[in-house]
């Protein structure tokens, strides 16, 4: 049976819940208890941050310290715990100055004390630890010329890695000779923990020849801050990265797999939607083309697309292919077959905007039409946010407090 709007919500909810912070750090400390034998410090990074530290101080012993960088949107007061709001997408002060803190305090972590880290999406924005010689100003210039370029995730963290104090197994230095234990949320597809919040705990995702040679090769090397470029130019360092303990505890596939199980009818048809929102808008379309008159179809799929920013407008990448999947339907299809499309971050923001994505459906173009927009000229400026908000499909659901990348469901009736 075709879905509607409220219950394909309602189904991109259950994905949500399915990725909870808190129950996952639950499962994975009770399955494998932390040995401490000196003080505990417990560090949460992310979204999901303030979930999955209150579910460690529910289980844990006090510990010595708990800290908790989190964005503005999911802070809170916890007891037990500092919690500190910093920017996301682009670093701020604020984060500036908690990389500050949490510097401070691996430093004072010995060689019989154990470091708990709580690692979930947006931490690598959420804690700029500037290399000597680069400010907050250079850091957040290298963020928008990557994100404006469409790199992947992948390709963002590699670079950013180097230029941190705490990336790329940074952490893992400063903490030295701690212990060191990370419970990680996957925000990423594929899981490669070298990604996850620029991977503060495992080894770099590519050492900076190749890094720099990438960034030539796309024409970025010019554009980057003089401080940037001298940054990633220096040695590889010596000493070989202390070892640790790294746990994926939750992830995309498992919120998938959730809502697949919540709606027996639904077909996962891929976890891996990447690269540029355009060709993935175009591959659900196609996917619904090639349906059969007479067959409906309820289709999932999970991943992390990629925008190519050429306007000013306002907007994320989960809007945009909200919108341009709703452009191609209304093309690809009879007029009197019905759909529905959602594509949304599981952590409740899409891009610099206080929606989680967008729902379309047939109708949504002649809403935009009817509200006096251009959708060519919207779509030109990377204005989906305007653009769905003409039509009344932006998906508002506020913040959830976990991130595992984004999900979609399309629904297309027989």
């Amino acid at each position: 049976m075709p879905m509607e709007r409220a219950e394909i919500i309602a189904l991109f909810q259950v994905g949500v819940r399915a990725a909870d912070p808190g129950a996952a750090v639950e499962r994975a400390l009770a399955a494998h208890p932390l040995s401490t034998g000196g003080r505990l410090v417990v560090l949460a990074l992310g979204k999901a941050g303030l979930s999955m530290m209150r579910a460690a101080l529910a289980v844990l012993s006090p510990p010595a310290q708990a800290l908790v960088v989190t964005n503005h949107e999911n802070a809170g007061d916890l007891p037990g715990a500092r919690v500190l709001a910093a920017g996301h997408p682009v670093p701020d002060e604020n984060g500036l100055r908690a990389g500050q803190q949490v510097l401070q305090m691996l430093a004072q972590a010995g060689a019989n004390d154990t470091v708990l880290v709580l690692v979930s999406g947006g931490g690598s924005a959420l804690l700029p630890a500037p290399v000597p010689g680069l400010t907050l100003a250079d850091k957040a210039a290298v963020n928008e010329l990557l994100l404006g370029a469409g790199l992947d995730i992948t390709e963002m963290n590699a670079v950013r890695q180097h230029l941190s104090a705490l990336k790329g197994g940074g952490l893992l230095r400063a903490a030295a000779p701690a212990r060191v234990t990370a419970l990680i949320l996957s925000d990423v597809i594929g899981d490669d923990l070298r990604v996850i919040a620029s991977g503060p705990t495992v080894a770099p995702i590519r050492p900076r020849a190749q890094v720099v040679a990438g960034l030539k090769e796309r024409g970025l090397w010019a554009r980057l801050p003089a401080a940037a470029r001298a940054a990633l130019e220096r040695p590889e360092a010596e000493e070989p990265l202390p070892a640790a303990t790294n746990r994926l505890i939750g992830s995309n596939r498992m919120s998938l797999d959730a809502m697949a199980g919540a709606a027996p009818e639904a077909r996962i048809l891929s976890d891996a939607l990447t690269g540029d929102v355009a060709e993935a808008a175009q591959a659900i379309c196609d996917a619904a083309a090639s349906t059969p008159r007479g067959t409906g179809l309820l289709a999932l799929f999970g991943g992390e697309t990629t925008v190519h920013l050429h306007g000013t407008g306002q907007g994320g990448r989960n809007q945009e292919l909200a919108l341009r999947v709703a452009q191609g339907l209304s093309a690809a299809l009879p007029p009197d077959r019905g759909w529905r499309f959602l594509s949304g971050g599981t952590d409740g923001r899409d891009g610099p905007t206080d929606a989680a994505g967008g729902v379309t459906d047939p109708h949504t173009i002649n809403r935009i039409t009817a509200a006096g927009g251009d959708l060519q000229a919207l779509l030109a400026n990377n204005d989906s946010y305007h653009a769905l908000g003409l039509s009344g499909d932006l998906l508002r659901i506020g913040a959830t407090g976990t991130n595992v990348a984004d999900l979609q469901v399309l629904s297309l009736d027989p």
